[in-house]
């Protein structure tokens, strides 16, 4: 399984969010490729999941990858919320 986590410039919000994801998965005892990626190459970059918040998330859907939002990417809550409704799928 690959998950990029998206962001403006693909190395600052993305990162705290990348990072949120695999202490997350590291939690759950799943094995995942967790990348950053900017939002301009992020719709040409293959993943089974994209994270990222409201404004890009709007812009990225309708692609071959889920796109799933996070308005809070340091609420590890949120986030964990976000993840297991796209692993129970």
């Amino acid at each position: 399984m690959k998950i990029l986590a998206v962001c403006g410039m693909g190395f600052g919000s993305s990162m705290m969010l990348k990072m949120t994801i695999e202490k997350i998965l590291k939690e759950k005892g799943i094995t995942a490729d967790v990348e950053t990626a900017d939002f301009t190459t992020a719709s040409s970059i293959y993943a089974d999941f994209i994270f990222t918040n409201e404004e890009f998330a709007k812009q990225l859907e309708g692609g071959k990858v889920k796109v799933v939002s996070v308005k809070n990417i340091a609420d590890l809550n949120e986030v964990r919320a976000a993840l297991e409704s796209v692993l129970n799928t």
